[in-house]
């Protein structure tokens, strides 16, 4: 029976994607046909989906979407780039690493690797370019720090994990071996992101560092001084509040992810209309269209994965992969190995939120099945996806570079490849040092 399942769930949801269907499509038809199948009532169908979307922290979705919109529109964003700019100086490779340095403040606004992309790359790209820069690497370096926007809190698949696994409790017997695991919560998945954003950022700007001095970039001809620093962060004093404000008042309690998410749109309404005087009333039509495109686009993808994943779960799909992972092997290295290779590899070929949504049904009961903390498998998953925005076919953050800078995709991904391989080593590290994820969350006594 789980046998005949799983060749009708997946064969028809991979035929589906074979001729072309979006993947909302080839989702929830592969999991009706799998419901009549099973003689289930399609009703059944309508109440999981219309359940997934009713949860109180996915209101935070299209919240941080529209503030992330609106800070781009209030000039919050550029600030954020001046004040990376300003500290990068004379140095080789100085004005890619204030890229990288420009895309890890943003990321902690927008919460997208796209949007990240966007925002820096309209101003740093050409920056670059006009420095001397191959219009290649500037593409490429951009396009890789965009997918800090994924992993650094507040984080839109962080959201969407820790929706997933809500639901998800460990098997009986684990709990038996290895203890009572820690609950997934937004909270903890934001404060755990913090480290591992940082040890990425640090492989990207080595590898930076190596290729800059390699070709002979250099940093800024002005120099470095106190005062042009100075003046930066005057200027972006009130970009530079805004995740302050977003990410301490939910670290100390003061309010949930969902009302940081509206805490962040007033904040920016504030500084845009008030204080910078750049957001116009023709700005928030625009990002309320850019708002509800992609928030639509996230909720109907919501829909179906859930459906999928609920099939998946209840035909105990999850433990037979389970047990054929551990008759394979019981070295957690090696299992941690297949995990990452399976996520690099799915990350290329699809979108990071279906993904996310159609694999922690699976992968989550594996990694309790090996003791693996859920906060920490979380921020893994997440990480290891966001290579997929740099890396082809499908590669969100290389088209919207290659937008910018009017290079082909196919140098770019060529020039991203470093990149993508440090970043893979950096996973690793993360995956083998459960700490980087787990000692700030417990230092704050989450």
């Amino acid at each position: 029976m789980e046998t005949t399942i799983v060749l009708i769930l997946f064969g028809s949801f991979l035929g589906l994607l074979a001729i072309g269907a979006p993947i909302t499509v080839a989702l929830g038809v592969s999991a009706l046909i799998s419901f009549l199948y099973l003689d289930e009532n399609p009703i059944k169908f309508v109440q999981i989906a219309f359940t997934s979307v009713g949860s109180f922290p996915l209101m935070a979705l299209p919240a941080f979407i529209l503030a992330g919109a609106l800070m781009e529109a209030a000039g919050i964003s550029r600030r954020l780039v001046n004040v990376a700019e300003s500290f990068a100086g004379p140095f080789t490779g100085g004005i890619s690493a204030a890229a990288v340095f420009a895309c890890l403040f943003f990321g902690a606004i927008s919460g997208s690797g796209p949007a990240t992309t966007a925002a820096v790359g309209m101003l740093m790209i050409p920056a670059m370019i006009n420095r001397g820069y191959d219009k290649g690497f500037a593409s490429a370096i951009t396009a890789s720090s965009g997918s800090l926007g994924i992993i650094i809190p507040p984080s839109i698949p962080l959201v969407i994990f820790g929706i997933s696994g809500l639901g998800l409790q460990p098997p009986p017997d684990a709990v038996e071996k290895f203890g009572v695991f820690q609950s997934v919560s937004i909270p903890k998945l934001f404060i755990a992101g913090f480290l591992p954003g940082l040890v990425i950022s640090i492989s990207l700007l080595l590898m930076n560092y190596a290729l800059c001095r390699k070709h002979g970039y250099k940093g800024i001809a002005e120099g470095w001084s106190i005062r042009t620093v100075g003046c930066a962060l005057y200027a972006g004093f009130w970009s530079l509040m805004a995740p302050l404000v977003i990410l301490g008042g939910i670290y100390t309690g003061f309010f949930t992810p969902t009302e940081a998410a509206i805490v962040a749109i007033f904040y920016t309404l504030a500084v845009g209309f008030f204080i910078h005087k750049e957001l116009r009333w023709h700005d928030i039509g625009r990002c309320l269209g850019t708002t509800t495109w992609l928030t639509g686009r996230v909720l109907l993808i919501l829909f179906t994965a859930t459906v999928f994943g609920r099939l998946l779960v209840e035909n105990e799909i999850p433990a037979i992969i389970a047990a054929a992972m551990l008759s394979a092997t019981e070295n957690i290295y090696l299992i941690w190995a297949m995990l990452i290779a399976l996520l690099l590899f799915v990350g290329m070929f699809m979108e990071t939120l279906a993904t996310i949504l159609i694999l922690t049904p699976v992968l989550l009961p594996i990694a309790y099945s090996l003791g693996i903390d859920p906060i920490h498998f979380g921020i893994v998953m997440v990480c290891a996806l966001g290579i997929g925005f740099q890396t082809p076919p499908l590669g969100e953050n290389l088209f919207i570079a290659s937008g910018i800078s009017n290079t082909s995709i196919e140098e770019i991904s060529l020039r991203a490849l470093p990149f993508a391989a440090i970043n893979t080593v950096a996973i690793f590290i993360i995956a083998y040092v459960p700490q980087i994820s787990l000692w700030l969350p417990k230092l704050l006594g989450y």
